[in-house]
């Protein structure tokens, strides 16, 4: 992913895909969502993946493979992206239950080969953070502890031993065999996360088009509330709330461009344009980005992930019907309160500099759509509509 020129910027869009496994180990510098990281470093992993609110171990969300070409040390580069499972700690507009790390190597370096990978299975397979250190056996962060009994399997800490302990391997302490049980109920689905170039038309060539859609949504859900038919999608009466937000959207011209952005590339959870520009959910909230606390360089806008949904939006109906394209695929959105987000925007350091950690942290904001009621909305809720 190279950066582009502020003018004619191509923004590269990432798809999730089902791949093999093998594929998406360190040696091979994926880019995917779930499943264990795939560490860059693999030696120096970091041993911050603590919740901020509530300290609770978060559960890697994803990884963007994207080196500087025209830099030495950013030949490997990764962006790294943990979250919180724990719903009580999502707040809106806030990404406490956030945390995202770039790690960058040389091509010359101590663990990969100076020429690139082949693509084959059988391929150095001894090339992972496993034969460097001591992994949790659960989530693949850091393992500072052990099995008191067995000594032979390692975790982050006392959580994550337990919940290994209840899954199996009390089962087979005295063995052994390494339980697995865990694994799929904690971890999040893995997927690989392709990218190809945007394919965008001008907002002047849809603009007309966008203004027609938005009508037609409104003209529709205002006959669903007529017919006090608007909550009744799948039995789920909190679709109200999710159909005022877009119905309220025609007050604001950032959600309007991003649905009429986001729709152009169906079924695209990720957008990546560093140094560019992020599209906005909503006008209502602007992040204030720190600089890098290594070296004092500012940040600049990375990548940004999305929940919302892209190919549906069109259709104010069908909103109700799809649950969002990545917290569906990544069975996030299962419980009643889930870990959702309109947009997040994750920066990092202008030069992408080589100080502090290993695993340096960097910034990322989660914006929600407005819930801010707009000239719609308290119409609607008047009974004026």
């Amino acid at each position: 992913m190279a950066v582009n020129n502020k003018q004619d910027r191509i923004v590269d869009v990432g798809y999730i895909n089902s791949c093999d496994e093998w594929r998406l180990e360190s040696r091979f510098f994926p880019s995917k969502v779930g499943g264990k990281p795939a560490w860059l470093d693999l030696k120096h992993i970091p041993d911050n993946l603590t919740c901020k609110e509530c300290g609770k171990p978060c559960v890697f969300l994803c990884q963007v493979y994207a080196p500087i070409e025209d830099v030495e040390s950013c030949f490997h580069r990764t962006i790294f992206i943990f979250v919180c499972r724990d719903p009580v700690c999502c707040k809106e507009n806030s990404s406490v239950n956030f945390k995202v790390f770039r790690c960058q190597l040389k091509r010359r370096n101590n663990y990969f080969s100076f020429n690139p990978p082949i693509e084959k299975a059988t391929w150095q397979p001894d090339v992972r953070a496993e034969h460097f250190l001591k992994l949790c056996a659960v989530c693949g962060a850091r393992g500072q502890s052990h099995c008191g009994k067995c000594s032979k399997v390692n975790y982050c800490g006392r959580e994550h031993q337990t919940l290994d302990w209840k899954a199996g391997h009390r089962n087979i302490c005295a063995s052994d065999k390494v339980s697995d049980g865990v694994v799929p109920r904690w971890l999040l689905p893995e997927f690989e996360l392709t990218t190809q170039p945007e394919d965008y038309e001008s907002e002047d060539n849809e603009s007309n088009t966008s203004e027609e859609d938005e009508e037609i949504q409104l003209r529709e859900y205002k006959r669903l509330v007529q017919e006090n038919k608007a909550g009744t999608f799948h039995g789920d009466t909190s679709v109200d709330e999710h159909l005022l937000n877009m119905a309220g959207s025609e007050e604001d011209d950032d959600f309007s461009r991003y649905n009429s952005r986001m729709k152009q590339n169906p079924g695209h959870v990720l957008r990546y344009d560093r140094g560019g520009e992020p599209l906005w959910v909503s006008g209502a909230h602007a992040a204030e980005v720190p600089s890098c606390p290594n070296c004092g360089a500012p940040r600049v806008f990375e990548f940004q992930a999305s929940d919302l949904l892209t190919e549906d939006l069109t259709s104010i109906v069908t909103y109700s019907q799809v649950l969002s394209t990545l917290l569906n695929h990544l069975c996030l959105d299962t419980v009643e309160k889930s870990i959702d987000w309109g947009t997040l925007l994750v920066y990092t350091c202008e030069d992408s500099c080589d100080e502090g950690p290993i695993y340096k942290e960097e910034f990322v904001y989660k914006q929600d759509i407005s819930t801010v009621p707009s000239p719609v909305e308290s119409a609607l809720q008047a009974g004026e509509l």
